[in-house]
């Protein structure tokens, strides 16, 4: 049974990103727009889902929906009915005003309660897709990522918020029970997402100053969580999962021979790991004793970085 439809938006040089978080979250991506699962995603995880429905009732046409419509009960005494065809979703072309504004005011008019257009304590959504009408409760996603962009302490090369958001739904779509780290944490980018979503992570890194930057960083969003001082090779314990940005710049460079070493030692230390690179890295990996079980390419400009989801 369909549960849910989420309503994805994405910049174009996020296609890819935005593909193999749908892929770890629902198991399939086919390029749409949106996506009809029984999958119940928390609203705010992903930094590309705008509005959440979760669906009460579908059905052919807008009139079959009507007498589940005149019955719904809801938290609150006043409601909003909008349709979310403003928008192309997937093959269904976006609704002229006049129309959407008839599916709304044709279940609006028999929901018990008071219409409250600006203030309304639920909102329920409306909208076709593939000739089905489905109905439920509207929720609309909080851009939290966005409140992390700027830190106190940062560089100019760290992973963006939405990217290091990502990375984290990747790596744990279903976090509860796992154990997570980030053992090259850098300035705590991916410790900083993951925390604002209730998701425990560890944070380790061999440079001081980072490691207090990252600490720092956590602190100034009200978060909690631990940031060790050292080098992967000393990290101890086995986790479910490690999210790993390969040393590529300048203050964090590393020469081949070190770069592997981070491979084999995150093949020491968990069971699954997403790498952040930016160059293939395919032959290191299956030399470590990893397969690539999925993988993206996220560009920005004339920088390109690779992600492999590694198990």
């Amino acid at each position: 049974m369909t549960n849910f439809l989420y309503v994805y938006t994405w910049q174009e040089d996020e296609y890819e990103l935005v593909q193999l978080e749908q892929r770890s979250f629902f198991g399939k991506s086919d390029g749409n727009s949106y996506v009809l699962s029984d999958v119940d995603v928390a609203l705010n995880r992903s930094p590309f889902i705008k509005t959440k429905l979760t669906i009460l009732m579908s059905g052919e046409s807008i009139e079959a929906i009507v007498p589940f419509a005149e019955q719904v009960t809801y938290e609150g005494e006043t409601f909003r009915v909008l349709s979310l065809n403003n928008v192309e979703i997937g093959d269904e072309p976006k609704h002229p005003f006049p129309e959407r504004q008839v599916a709304e005011r044709t279940l609006g008019n028999v929901i018990p309660g008071e219409p409250d257009l600006k203030h309304a304590d639920c909102v329920f959504g409306v909208v076709k897709v593939n000739g089905l009408w489905h109905f439920g409760v509207l929720e609309k996603a909080e851009a939290i990522w966005l409140k992390h962009q700027v830190k106190p302490h940062s560089y100019s090369t760290a992973l963006g918020t939405r990217l290091a958001r990502a990375l984290v739904n990747i790596a744990a779509p279903r976090p509860d029970g796992l154990t997570l780290i980030d053992p090259c944490c850098g300035i705590g980018t991916v410790l900083v997402e993951a925390l604002s979503m209730d998701i425990p992570i560890l944070g380790r890194d061999m440079n001081w100053f980072v490691a207090q930057g990252s600490r720092k960083n956590i602190e100034h969003f009200g978060y909690e969580g631990t940031v060790e001082l050292g080098p992967i090779e000393e990290a101890t314990g086995h986790y479910d999962v490690a999210i790993i940005d390969m040393p590529y710049n300048l203050f964090t460079s590393a020469s081949y021979d070190q770069q592997f070493a981070i491979v084999k030692e995150a093949r020491r230390l968990a069971d699954r790991v997403v790498f952040v690179a930016i160059e293939p890295m395919d032959d290191m990996f299956k030399e470590a004793g990893f397969t690539i079980v999925d993988q993206a390419n996220v560009p920005k400009g004339y920088f390109l970085r690779l992600v492999y989801v590694c198990e």
